[in-house]
């Protein structure tokens, strides 16, 4: 792993150079532009690898893997296919430490991580479609960048408060992107999303500044665990950075409709007052239940960071905490939580390499 990482770039494109050669027939598996694409595979795999003996995270991220890649096509027989040109790619780069024993423990590796996949994959076909057909019903442009897109699936979508789906456009075809439930189930079955458009994102601006109601995309299955804890009595504490408010939000209202009137702390944070879009939503919510608490936050205004922040109001050690937003906002809201004695297992969010990182 130590020869691997600092050159991941180039055994990447080994890697698919290997896969598209021997295998020319799953290049239509891929997107038309592998850019945002690319380091995927290899990066879930390294990352698998190096968690081998964490069963219970490698397990249930695997398992996620296995069944999220049913919308891709992927098969059992696909797997061996890319075994072959991981280990084709992996030998040839790590040149200082490959042998006879390296090779065989990265076959029993793969071996592992593709089996559970395989397996995860196997069950869930059994219960539900690869991908659903969702239509835009609603696109409501809260910013000139951030859209609440609300959607009908073509079939009955369950999920929970707190989960997220994988998203294809129609103008992208085979590029997906992860967005979070923006509220609990709902009677009508409708699904909403809060999408912010990035910097050359291609799924985001095409759902942000393209879609409007009548088009029609495809949804991955639903998949993440920020979800409620139904069993237990404890607060809530929720984080929410940007468009990570939808899943918070979420939460809320799944703590509502479970009439339990346990005590929830949400901070709201934004680099600027226009970036909080939803904060009407959230102070109707904080008026409508009395055990709700709501505290905007802006990094502008404050000349502080949203951890800092949750770390002065606590301590939060009572609470279980859910965590929503950048990458490098739950990274610190992770070292913010543990520095105020919040253990690890009260921890929720849905990033594995981030929780695992936080973690070392």
């Amino acid at each position: 792993m130590e020869e691997i990482e600092p050159i991941a770039d180039k055994v990447t494109s080994y890697f698919y150079a290997l896969l598209f050669l021997r295998h020319p027939d799953l290049r239509s598996l891929f997107p038309a532009a592998m850019d945002t694409q690319r380091d995927r595979i290899l990066k879930a795999l390294l990352t698998a690898a190096e968690h081998i003996d964490n069963t219970d995270v490698l397990v249930e991220y695997l398992q996620n893997l296995g069944r999220g890649h049913r919308k891709y096509g992927t098969r059992p027989e696909h797997y061996p296919a890319v075994g072959e040109a991981l280990i084709g790619a992996l030998s040839s780069h790590a040149t200082d430490s490959w042998g006879e024993e390296c090779q065989a423990a990265w076959v029993r590796t793969y071996t592992t991580i593709s089996q559970i996949m395989i397996d995860a994959a196997a069950a869930d076909e059994l219960r539900a479609p690869a991908w659903w057909y969702a239509e835009v019903v609603a696109h409501e442009l809260r910013t000139p960048d951030i859209a609440v897109i609300t959607v009908r699936p073509d079939q009955p979508y369950p999920f929970l408060a707190g989960q997220y789906a994988g998203v294809e456009t129609p103008w992208w075809p085979r590029v997906w992107r992860h967005y979070s439930f923006a509220s609990a189930p709902r009677a009508d079955g409708l699904l909403s999303f809060h999408v912010k458009a990035v910097p050359a994102g291609w799924v985001s601006n095409a759902l942000v500044h393209r879609a409007r109601p009548g088009d029609v995309l495809r949804l991955g299955p639903p998949t993440g665990s920020m979800t409620v804890d139904h069993t237990t009595r404890s607060g809530l504490l929720c984080v929410g950075g940007g468009t990570g408010i939808a899943p918070i939000k979420a939460l809320v209202e799944d703590v509502a409709e479970h009439g339990a009137r346990r005590s929830v702390e949400v901070f709201y944070g934004a680099r600027t007052d226009i970036d909080l879009y939803d904060i009407d939503t959230m102070l109707r919510l904080q008026q409508a239940h009395p055990w709700l608490s709501v505290r905007p936050f802006i990094d502008a205004e404050a000349h502080r960071q949203l951890p800092d922040a949750v770390r002065e109001f606590g301590p939060w050690y009572e609470y279980d905490a859910y965590l929503s937003g950048p990458p490098g906002m739950i990274r610190s809201g992770v070292h913010a939580l543990r520095d105020t004695g919040v253990p690890v297992s009260r921890i929720r969010h849905d990033s594995v390499e981030e929780l695992v990182a936080a973690g070392s």
